[in-house]
This record gives structure tokens, sequence and C-alpha cells, in this order.
């Protein structure tokens, strides 16, 4: 499927045709082309079927067939929550159904000199420690044991940080854990099972820590954006925040390959700025044409990276938040499909 560019789809500024969204989303810079023309295959992509990895599968697939490599791309999940296995088999994407948490299923799988691990759970886990235990600390640990002598790019979050006031910059990749919550002292347990990896068999390792990507159906943005067009409060309380688009938050993923290293390295990929809320919701309201309520008082402190680092080595995200407003408030307009599953990033309790 060929994706039509922005500058040539004007309709309602969207950025291309609704049902295109995944390839526009999925498109490789000239980056990713680099790196990967200098990384081994095949690839495996774990925990495919989240809001991440099919994007993340199909610009690997699609750079590897720009670069004319036959190499495989394969995309493990139990496919069993927003995506389907046709959306990747469409696109040349081979997909094989496994339970991580099954040591069988696990084994069974094939070696690969390239892993992306993105399995996790957040949402419901207050309500249930053993699903957060089972999935974001066990599973790593027989992951990381299992891909031991790969090049492994590990997701994690911005959450592993304490609250930080804007003026701090953000937190940065040596500014020391300090979990609020269960959800984030698992974070920091999943980080643990490829840090132990990379320690025992020198384990090229990569951790992601990655704060608020942004596409049209789900996002930090997108919860703001339908709280105002719906004419809904905007709460303020966490009122400042970092976000990237989900095409720049990929490549970045990628790119992480070649800062891989035993002992694991850790990463921030966000944007460059930090963002008001109360601000954010203004804009949104000047781009839907609605009022916008506001609830709460800024908290001195908030969840904030500091992505520096990852732009002096990836270069800066290619999405502004002005585009990012611009699209989402078109989309909503339009009626486009949403995910339905708020980020919570009001929330200062770390119960998710």
């Amino acid at each position: 499927m060929s994706v039509v560019p922005a500058a040539s789809f004007s309709s309602s500024h969207l950025p291309c045709r609704p049902e295109e969204l995944d390839d526009f989303l999925s498109q490789p810079t000239p980056r990713v082309l680099e790196v990967l023309q200098r990384t081994p295959g095949p690839f495996i992509v774990l925990g495919a079927a989240g809001k991440i990895g099919l994007h993340l599968s199909i610009m690997l697939r699609r750079a590897l067939d720009q670069l004319g490599r036959k190499d495989r791309v394969l995309a493990v999940s139990r496919f069993s929550t927003l995506r389907d296995r046709d959306a990747f088999e469409k696109r040349g994407i081979e997909t094989q159904a496994c339970d991580l948490g099954d040591d069988a299923g696990l084994n069974a799988l094939p070696d690969a000199p390239t892993v992306f691990f993105l399995a996790g759970v957040k949402f419901g886990t207050a309500a249930s420690p053993g699903l957060l235990h089972a999935v974001n600390v066990e599973i790593p640990h027989r992951v990381a044991r299992k891909f031991a002598h790969s090049r492994i790019v590990a997701f994690s979050s911005g959450c592993v940080y304490p609250f930080v006031t804007p003026a701090s910059g953000g937190a940065r990749e040596d500014t020391p854990s300090a979990p609020v919550g269960d959800y984030a002292a698992s974070c920091i347990a999943r980080e643990q099972a490829f840090t132990e990896v990379a320690a025992a068999h020198g384990t090229p390792v990569a951790l992601v820590r990655l704060n608020y990507s942004i596409e049209l159906r789900y996002g930090l943005l997108v919860d703001i954006g339908q709280a105002v067009y719906a004419g809904r409060p905007v709460d303020v309380t966490t009122g400042y925040v970092n976000v990237i688009w989900q095409t720049d938050a990929v490549a970045q993923s990628i790119q992480c390959l070649e800062v891989a290293s035993a002992p694991a390295v850790p990463i921030n990929i966000t944007g460059p700025e930090i963002l008001s809320v109360r601000d954010l919701a203004h804009r949104f309201g000047a781009a839907l044409q609605r009022p916008v309520t506001i609830t709460g008082v800024e908290a001195e402190t908030a969840w904030l990276n500091n992505a520096s680092h990852s732009h002096r080595l990836f270069g800066l995200p290619l999405t502004s938040v002005d585009q990012m407003i611009q699209w989402i408030a078109a989309w909503l307009q339009q009626g486009g499909e949403t995910w339905g599953k708020p980020t919570g990033f009001e929330r200062r309790d770390g119960r998710f």
C-alpha cells in the first residue's frame, strides 16, 4: 500500500487517508536505513501486537526491502490485544503466536541476532498484582535468558524516574531511579532482567525509556484533545509532560541498536520540549474551535524526561507538537477511530 505524502493530501488537514494510517506511521527514516544496513538479521519483535509493535515491525520490513535485504522480520505475540496476525502478514511480516510466559512456547522461538522486546502490561494492574509481576517481571527474565546471545532493545518507561520540576529540564539517564507505585517498580524490575543478562553474558542491551508516544488513535495528546472536543474539563494537576510522535519514537528505538552495549545502556526517548498541559488544552481549543475548561492546579513536579542525549545521537524528532495537534484535531473532527485506552497521565500515585 502506498501512502500519499502529507503535502499532497489535504482532506481536513489529515496526513494520510485513514485506512493508510499504520503505513504512514511506519515510514523508515534515512537514519533507520543507515543503522539497519549495518545490523544483522533476522529480526524478532516480541510483544508485537500492542500499540507500537506493528509500526516497529512494518518499519523494519520496509527498510530492509529498501535495502534489498530479505531478512526475516518475525512478529511474536498472543495476538489477543489490538492487532491480529493479518495486519502483519499482509505486509510481508512473518508471525508466530506465543505466550511468552509459557516456557515451552518461548523456547520454541528461533534464535536471532537482533531482538526487540515490547511485552508489558500497565492498565488494570493496580487490582491485579499477580498479573503485573508475571508479565513485567517474570517474562523479561525468561526472555533475557533465552536471547542472551542476541542484541536486545528492550522497551521500558520514563516512570522509572522520580517526579522532577520543569525547571530541572527533566530526568536524565543518570538520574537515580525512584519508582512511584507498583507499576513503576515493575518497570525497574523489567530493566533489571536485561541488565543482569548483559552483565552475566556480555549481551548488548539498550533500555528504551519512552515518554508518551503519540499517534492519532492513542496517547496523551489524544486524551487532552478528546476532553476538549467533548467539553470535559482537562485536569492540570500533573501540569507538565513530554511527548514524541510515534514514527519518531519507533525510528529512534531502531537506532538504539547501535547504542546497545554491556553493561546495559538506558536511553531516554521523547521530544525536546517540556509542555504545559494547560497550554496544550488551549491549543486544542483553538484547533477544535471549542471552549476549554480547566480543573486542578499544577503540582510543582511531574514525570519528565530529558532526552538531549538521544537527540545528540539520533537527531531531533521530525514531527512538531503543533503538527501533532493539527492532525489529532482533524482526526477527532472526522470521527476517527481511537483505541479507547486513556493514558492516565493525570495520575500521581502510580496506580493504573
